[in-house]
């Protein structure tokens, strides 16, 4: 009797605090999910049934699995089949939204909504804890600085830079061949990631092509291990960003110059806190402008690479008009502005294959959106994939390549003025959107000045999702030289 009243006693001391406890799991676990799954139902969404603890994070990762294993058509653009739905993500709420005007809404959205839900550490490391991850304030003056590196009259001055640095991939194309007029092979994809990565640490960090190699290869090691060894690697990265800063700090070019790395140490001197940087800022920027503008253009350009290999007609339609606007010489910014059908075949391929392919965001407090009330925690994904393949938006051919969509402007493409959304919409919409076109457009235009492109047979179509969309096994390629000396490597 004793022990049992003891054992009474015991548990009365302890219920105070132990109750809260149970009711508090109770709630995450059991109540929330029950709750926020009949407060969508009764607005028409559904989704898999919400499993205790897990959420769906069995059949996401069966899902994924399944996608990851399967390989397609070449000519199946079909890569994105799912419709509007909620899942959980263990306790998490997850709402998918493919309307093209509530994810314009949510996009351009200045409150109600922070940019992404509590990120997992290594991936700020990975990518940088650079403007796409900031909020409030600090988002703002960020972006204020940075915006002028984006100009337009600051992107004519670039396209030296990317030319030399896409001629210097080229004539290791010609050794490469040995300098023979007949077809070779390429794993593209890999010579497309070192070129944009010569190309950003060229115009925006002024570097040299030496340093610019050593960046690559620092930030290239990061991605494949950064799981791993997270935090040396990640050292290392910095290390490489603090030479470039160092060596520009020591020489005061022009006062530090008026390229991207340029505005930022500028900046890093003002007096004024609405346009001051500190140095950790600036290395974290620099980060994640390398690694997010590496990886968008060098996606961009594989994939374009991949649809004008499959469609030979609009390769040719492309190098008609690049020798009808520019001949054998060399490109500039006014050449490409001319540019009406790979700017068509541009926006297409980034409709079927955009490199991002959706955009998170978190509803901060309970808010309504269109005909939608969306709980406060509750993350929404926007798929873009999904927007841009949608028959009712696009049409009947949504699924295949067809860039005279485009003919009268991306505005009139489709039955919805904002129905391609690929750099994002609203006040963050992506910075560096037209440095991306700019680039990729130099790269095409000559490659397509020097060679024929089509498709290696040991090409396998399995788009996969890495964060970005990547080609699970590359894209190998032949390149077929043209058999005019006079278009042979603009020499």
């Amino acid at each position: 009797m004793e022990l049992l009243s003891t054992i009474n006693l015991l548990a009365l001391v302890l219920l105070p605090f132990v109750a809260p406890k149970i009711w508090e799991a109770c709630w995450i676990f059991l109540l929330r999910p029950w709750m926020i799954t009949s407060r969508f139902k009764k607005q028409g969404i559904s989704g898999p049934k919400y499993r205790l603890v897990y959420g769906n994070l069995k059949e996401i990762k069966k899902m994924k699995k399944e996608a990851k294993d399967c390989v397609l058509d070449p000519n199946s653009n079909v890569i994105f089949p799912r419709e509007t739905f909620l899942y959980w993500n263990g306790t998490k709420p997850t709402l998918f939204i493919s309307d093209p005007e509530l994810g314009k809404q949510i996009l351009a959205s200045k409150l109600g909504f922070a940019v992404i839900a509590k990120t997992r550490p290594e991936v700020l490391m990975l990518f940088g804890k650079g403007l796409a991850f900031l909020e409030g304030d600090d988002w703002v003056r960020h972006r204020r600085i940075l915006n002028p590196a984006f100009s337009m009259d600051r992107l004519k001055v670039m396209t030296k830079g990317m030319v030399d640095c896409t001629l210097r991939m080229l004539e290791e194309w010609r050794i490469h061949n040995c300098g023979a007029e007949v077809m070779m092979r390429m794993e593209i994809n890999k010579d497309y990631h070192r070129l944009i990565s010569d190309i950003i640490a060229t115009t925006a960090f002024g570097s040299s092509y030496e340093e610019g190699i050593e960046l690559f290869g620092s930030q290239s090691e990061l991605e494949e291990y950064f799981v791993a060894s997270l935090t040396s690697l990640d050292k290392k990265v910095k290390n490489s960003i603090k030479k470039m800063i160092d060596a520009r700090l020591k020489s005061n070019f022009m006062n530090y110059g008026d390229d991207l790395l340029g505005i930022m140490l500028k900046a890093a001197t003002s007096e004024e806190s609405e346009t001051a940087m500190r140095m950790d800022e600036i290395i974290e920027e620099c980060k994640a402008i390398y690694i997010s503008g590496q990886v968008n253009s060098m996606i961009l350009l594989t994939w374009t690479t991949l649809l004008l290999s499959l469609h030979q007609d609009w390769q040719e339609k492309l190098r008609e008009e690049v020798f009808n606007e520019c001949g054998n010489k060399i490109p500039d910014s006014d050449t490409f502005s001319r540019l009406k059908l790979m700017n068509m075949v541009l926006m297409e391929s980034l409709r079927l294959y955009g490199p991002v392919i959706k955009m998170v965001r978190e509803a901060t407090q309970d808010i309504k959106i269109g005909h939608l009330d969306i709980p406060k925690g509750t993350s929404i994904i926007v798929p873009f994939l999904k927007m841009h393949t949608d028959k009712a938006i696009w049409g009947e051919d949504a699924n295949q390549f067809n860039p005279l969509r485009f003919e009268n402007g991306v505005s009139q493409a489709a039955n919805h003025p904002n129905a391609l959304l690929p750099f994002s919409v609203g006040p963050r919409t992506c910075i560096a959107q037209n440095f991306a076109m700019m680039e990729t457009k130099t790269v095409l235009t000559m490659i397509l000045q020097r060679f024929r492109i089509s498709l290696s047979r040991e090409y396998k179509h399995a788009p996969v999702d890495n964060f970005n969309l990547y080609p699970q096994y590359g894209l190998p390629v032949m390149l077929q030289p043209l058999d005019t000396s006079a278009q042979r490597y603009g020499r």
